[in-house]
């Protein structure tokens, strides 16, 4: 893991953001203590709309309003 104080860090900060895009994990110091860490971000898995639209169905199967409408229950809310 590389090391670089915050002053270099600032005036180098695109070319750190490429190297940490690459995978590496750089620790940022001041005056020689770690202060933060640059660390490329986890891949974010995108879900199945198909599953997510399933998922939603079975939740509400499960939790209803009780026999209360929506209407009933936005009409509620306004009065307080």
């Amino acid at each position: 893991m590389k090391k670089i104080g915050s002053y270099e860090a600032k005036t180098h900060l695109p070319k750190l953001l490429k190297q940490t895009a690459k995978g590496e994990k750089i620790t940022i110091t001041k005056h020689g203590v770690p202060v933060a860490m640059l660390v490329p971000v986890q891949p974010v898995r995108k879900s199945d709309p198909q599953v997510i639209i399933m998922e939603l169905r079975e939740f509400r199967k499960a939790h209803t309003l009780g026999g209360i409408s929506l209407r009933e229950m936005i009409e509620e809310g306004r009065r307080f």
